[in-house]
Protein backbone atom coordinates (compact mmCIF):
# COMPACT_ATOMS: atom_id res chain seq x y z
CA UNK A 1 0.00 0.00 0.00
CA UNK A 2 1.37 3.40 -0.98
CA UNK A 3 -1.10 5.58 0.94
CA UNK A 4 -1.60 5.91 4.65
CA UNK A 5 -3.87 3.02 5.65
CA UNK A 6 -7.57 3.81 5.81
CA UNK A 7 -9.39 0.54 6.53
CA UNK A 8 -13.16 0.16 6.48
CA UNK A 9 -15.14 -2.79 7.82
CA UNK A 10 -18.50 -3.55 6.27
CA UNK A 11 -21.30 -6.08 6.40
CA UNK A 12 -24.95 -6.43 7.44
CA UNK A 13 -26.46 -5.26 10.72
CA UNK A 14 -25.19 -7.17 13.75
CA UNK A 15 -22.34 -8.94 11.96
CA UNK A 16 -19.59 -7.63 14.28
CA UNK A 17 -18.15 -4.62 12.45
CA UNK A 18 -17.58 -2.47 15.52
CA UNK A 19 -16.21 -5.35 17.58
CA UNK A 20 -13.61 -6.13 14.93
CA UNK A 21 -12.78 -2.46 14.34
CA UNK A 22 -12.06 -2.03 18.06
CA UNK A 23 -9.82 -5.08 18.17
CA UNK A 24 -7.84 -4.12 15.07
CA UNK A 25 -7.55 -0.52 16.22
CA UNK A 26 -6.11 -1.74 19.51
CA UNK A 27 -3.72 -4.20 17.87
CA UNK A 28 -2.33 -1.83 15.22
CA UNK A 29 -2.76 1.35 17.28
CA UNK A 30 -4.77 2.98 14.51
CA UNK A 31 -7.34 5.69 15.16
CA UNK A 32 -10.83 4.19 15.52
CA UNK A 33 -13.72 5.77 13.63
CA UNK A 34 -17.12 4.54 14.85
CA UNK A 35 -20.33 5.37 13.08
CA UNK A 36 -23.15 7.03 14.98
CA UNK A 37 -26.06 4.58 15.26
CA UNK A 38 -28.13 4.71 18.42
CA UNK A 39 -27.91 8.52 18.43
CA UNK A 40 -30.10 8.58 15.31
CA UNK A 41 -33.48 9.81 16.63
CA UNK A 42 -35.37 8.24 13.72
CA UNK A 43 -33.95 4.73 13.89
CA UNK A 44 -36.45 3.17 16.27
CA UNK A 45 -39.35 4.60 14.25
CA UNK A 46 -37.66 3.37 11.08
CA UNK A 47 -37.64 -0.26 12.23
CA UNK A 48 -41.33 0.06 13.13
CA UNK A 49 -42.33 1.69 9.83
CA UNK A 50 -39.65 1.71 7.14
CA UNK A 51 -41.68 3.49 4.48
CA UNK A 52 -42.62 6.36 6.76
CA UNK A 53 -39.23 7.07 8.31
CA UNK A 54 -36.62 5.89 5.79
CA UNK A 55 -35.73 9.27 4.26
CA UNK A 56 -35.22 10.98 7.63
CA UNK A 57 -33.17 8.04 8.89
CA UNK A 58 -30.89 7.88 5.86
CA UNK A 59 -30.36 11.64 5.73
CA UNK A 60 -29.30 11.69 9.40
CA UNK A 61 -26.76 8.96 8.76
CA UNK A 62 -25.44 10.61 5.61
CA UNK A 63 -24.91 14.00 7.23
CA UNK A 64 -23.19 12.54 10.28
CA UNK A 65 -20.91 10.29 8.24
CA UNK A 66 -20.02 13.22 6.00
CA UNK A 67 -18.96 15.24 9.04
CA UNK A 68 -17.00 12.31 10.48
CA UNK A 69 -15.07 11.74 7.26
CA UNK A 70 -14.36 15.45 6.90
CA UNK A 71 -12.86 15.48 10.40
CA UNK A 72 -10.91 12.26 9.79
CA UNK A 73 -9.31 13.69 6.68
CA UNK A 74 -8.24 16.91 8.42
CA UNK A 75 -7.06 15.45 11.72
CA UNK A 76 -5.60 12.09 10.72
CA UNK A 77 -5.21 11.14 7.06
CA UNK A 78 -3.66 14.46 6.05
CA UNK A 79 -1.13 13.95 8.85
CA UNK A 80 -0.29 10.43 7.65
CA UNK A 81 -2.04 8.81 10.64
CA UNK A 82 -3.78 5.51 9.93
CA UNK A 83 -7.52 5.06 10.51
CA UNK A 84 -9.82 2.07 10.83
CA UNK A 85 -13.59 2.59 10.52
CA UNK A 86 -16.52 0.33 11.29
CA UNK A 87 -18.28 1.46 8.10
CA UNK A 88 -17.73 2.48 4.49
CA UNK A 89 -19.58 5.54 3.19
CA UNK A 90 -21.01 3.43 0.35
CA UNK A 91 -23.29 1.72 2.86
CA UNK A 92 -25.53 4.77 2.57
CA UNK A 93 -26.44 3.79 -0.97
CA UNK A 94 -26.91 0.13 -0.07
CA UNK A 95 -29.51 1.04 2.54
CA UNK A 96 -31.11 3.86 0.56
CA UNK A 97 -31.69 1.66 -2.49
CA UNK A 98 -33.44 -0.86 -0.27
CA UNK A 99 -35.56 1.53 1.79
CA UNK A 100 -36.38 4.64 -0.26
CA UNK A 101 -39.10 4.97 -2.85
CA UNK A 102 -38.00 6.07 -6.32
CA UNK A 103 -38.73 9.81 -6.00
CA UNK A 104 -37.01 10.13 -2.62
CA UNK A 105 -34.11 7.94 -3.68
CA UNK A 106 -33.39 10.21 -6.64
CA UNK A 107 -33.21 13.23 -4.33
CA UNK A 108 -31.09 11.32 -1.83
CA UNK A 109 -28.70 10.11 -4.52
CA UNK A 110 -28.06 13.67 -5.72
CA UNK A 111 -27.27 14.83 -2.19
CA UNK A 112 -25.07 11.78 -1.58
CA UNK A 113 -22.90 12.45 -4.62
CA UNK A 114 -22.56 16.16 -3.82
CA UNK A 115 -21.43 15.45 -0.26
CA UNK A 116 -19.11 12.53 -0.95
CA UNK A 117 -17.37 13.51 -4.18
CA UNK A 118 -14.35 14.94 -2.34
CA UNK A 119 -14.40 12.68 0.71
CA UNK A 120 -11.52 10.30 1.55
CA UNK A 121 -12.11 6.72 0.38
CA UNK A 122 -10.83 3.67 2.32
CA UNK A 123 -7.96 1.85 0.60
CA UNK A 124 -8.69 -1.51 2.26
CA UNK A 125 -12.04 -3.13 2.92
CA UNK A 126 -12.89 -5.96 5.30
CA UNK A 127 -16.20 -7.58 4.43
CA UNK A 128 -18.01 -9.62 7.07
CA UNK A 129 -20.86 -11.87 5.99
CA UNK A 130 -22.89 -14.66 7.57
CA UNK A 131 -26.13 -16.59 7.33
CA UNK A 132 -29.39 -15.06 8.54
CA UNK A 133 -29.41 -17.33 11.60
CA UNK A 134 -25.98 -16.07 12.68
CA UNK A 135 -26.97 -12.44 12.12
CA UNK A 136 -30.18 -12.83 14.13
CA UNK A 137 -28.31 -14.52 16.98
CA UNK A 138 -25.71 -11.76 17.17
CA UNK A 139 -28.39 -9.06 17.15
CA UNK A 140 -30.16 -10.91 19.97
CA UNK A 141 -26.93 -11.21 21.96
CA UNK A 142 -26.05 -7.53 21.82
CA UNK A 143 -29.56 -6.60 22.92
CA UNK A 144 -30.11 -3.15 21.44
CA UNK A 145 -33.71 -2.18 22.13
CA UNK A 146 -34.09 -0.30 18.85
CA UNK A 147 -33.18 -3.45 16.88
CA UNK A 148 -35.72 -5.79 18.44
CA UNK A 149 -38.38 -5.00 15.83
CA UNK A 150 -36.17 -5.58 12.79
CA UNK A 151 -37.92 -8.02 10.47
CA UNK A 152 -35.87 -11.09 9.48
CA UNK A 153 -36.99 -10.57 5.87
CA UNK A 154 -35.41 -7.11 5.90
CA UNK A 155 -32.13 -8.50 7.25
CA UNK A 156 -32.13 -11.24 4.64
CA UNK A 157 -32.67 -8.73 1.83
CA UNK A 158 -29.95 -6.52 3.26
CA UNK A 159 -27.44 -9.37 3.42
CA UNK A 160 -28.17 -10.10 -0.23
CA UNK A 161 -27.75 -6.42 -1.11
CA UNK A 162 -24.36 -6.40 0.60
CA UNK A 163 -23.21 -9.48 -1.27
CA UNK A 164 -24.22 -7.95 -4.60
CA UNK A 165 -22.53 -4.68 -3.71
CA UNK A 166 -19.27 -6.35 -2.69
CA UNK A 167 -19.13 -8.45 -5.84
CA UNK A 168 -19.59 -5.30 -7.92
CA UNK A 169 -17.11 -3.34 -5.78
CA UNK A 170 -14.33 -5.85 -6.42
CA UNK A 171 -14.89 -5.58 -10.16
CA UNK A 172 -15.01 -1.77 -10.21
CA UNK A 173 -12.12 -1.26 -7.74
CA UNK A 174 -9.52 -3.97 -8.28
CA UNK A 175 -6.89 -1.68 -6.77
CA UNK A 176 -8.57 -1.84 -3.34
CA UNK A 177 -7.99 -5.12 -1.49
CA UNK A 178 -11.07 -6.77 0.00
CA UNK A 179 -10.69 -9.24 2.86
CA UNK A 180 -13.74 -11.49 3.11
CA UNK A 181 -14.55 -13.11 6.45
CA UNK A 182 -17.21 -15.78 6.90
CA UNK A 183 -19.02 -15.02 10.15
CA UNK A 184 -20.52 -18.51 10.30
CA UNK A 185 -17.11 -20.11 10.71
CA UNK A 186 -15.11 -17.23 12.24
CA UNK A 187 -15.70 -15.82 15.72
CA UNK A 188 -13.04 -13.19 16.37
CA UNK A 189 -14.88 -11.98 19.49
CA UNK A 190 -14.63 -15.22 21.47
CA UNK A 191 -11.67 -17.02 19.85
CA UNK A 192 -8.20 -15.49 19.76
CA UNK A 193 -7.06 -17.87 17.01
CA UNK A 194 -9.77 -16.51 14.73
CA UNK A 195 -8.78 -12.93 15.52
CA UNK A 196 -5.12 -13.74 14.89
CA UNK A 197 -6.00 -15.04 11.43
CA UNK A 198 -7.78 -11.79 10.60
CA UNK A 199 -4.86 -9.75 11.92
CA UNK A 200 -2.46 -11.74 9.75
CA UNK A 201 -4.57 -11.10 6.66
CA UNK A 202 -4.56 -7.37 7.36
CA UNK A 203 -0.80 -7.38 8.01
CA UNK A 204 -0.15 -9.02 4.67
CA UNK A 205 -1.90 -6.12 2.92
CA UNK A 206 -0.25 -3.43 5.04
CA UNK A 207 3.37 -4.45 4.57
CA UNK A 208 5.45 -1.62 3.23
CA UNK A 209 2.94 1.10 4.07
CA UNK A 210 4.46 4.37 5.46
CA UNK A 211 2.24 4.55 8.55
CA UNK A 212 2.03 6.23 11.94
CA UNK A 213 -0.08 5.39 14.95
CA UNK A 214 -2.89 7.60 16.24
CA UNK A 215 -0.35 9.76 18.11
CA UNK A 216 1.53 10.46 14.90
CA UNK A 217 4.51 8.29 15.85
CA UNK A 218 6.08 5.83 13.38
CA UNK A 219 4.63 2.34 13.61
CA UNK A 220 6.90 -0.66 13.05
CA UNK A 221 4.71 -3.54 14.15
CA UNK A 222 4.40 -5.34 10.83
Amino acid sequence: MAEVPFIAIEGPIGIGKTSLAKKLSSHFDFHLLKEIVEENPFLGKFYDDIDEWSFQTEMFFLCNRYKQLEDIEKKYLNSNKAVIADYHISKNMIFAKRTLKKDKFEKYEQIYHILTKDMPVPNMLIYLNASLDTILERIRMRGRDIEQNIKPSYLEQLASDYENFMNEFEVLHPEIPVIRIDGDTTDFVHYQDDLDKVIELVKNHLKGAPIKNKEGEPYYGL
